[in-house]
């Protein structure tokens, strides 16, 4: 691997270990307001999730990941991997043990046209939002591979 190469990767890895920072800095205060306002946890969507979503159901998650959507004849699992950590494409991210709201963030991204990929967009341009929420619940519950890059030259 060239040190180009190399650079840009672990470039890409800080960007997105920031973004996921975000988003856990934004659940941990929230769960700090709704601590001293019991109101404010379920807000006027009954969630705690930074993306504004209901409470996600892992199981339905799961078989959510499993079926195929209309847009590309493609299910979740067959280009992420069973548990999301094993792409069919080493560009593909790996989405097992992922904070779920950076999921749910990253999805209500590519259902809105805010995140463009040709296959991720037309796949959540039909996800509700309690669907993103349960998908994003299955694989941030799953085994994760994220690792501390800390330290790597």
């Amino acid at each position: 691997m060239t040190k180009a190469t190399h650079t840009l990767r672990l470039s890409i890895a800080l960007l997105a270990t920031l973004a996921m920072a975000a988003c856990s800095q934004s659940s941990v205060e929230s769960a700090g307001k709704s601590a001293a306002d019991p109101g404010h946890a379920s807000g006027e969507h009954g969630s705690r999730s930074s993306a504004g979503l209901p409470q996600g159901r892992s199981g339905v998650g799961e078989r959510l990941a499993t079926a195929k959507g209309a847009a590309t004849g493609q299910s979740c699992i067959d280009c992420h991997g069973a548990d999301g950590n094993n792409p069919i494409d080493p560009t593909y991210p790996k989405l097992g043990g992922q904070y779920g709201d950076y999921l749910a963030h990253a999805l209500q991204a590519y259902r809105s046209g805010d995140r463009n990929h040709m296959l991720m967009s037309p796949q959540a341009a039909g996800l509700g939002d309690q669907d993103i929420a349960d998908l994003a619940a299955y694989f941030g519950s799953r085994p994760g591979q994220l690792r501390d890059l800390h330290g790597l030259k």
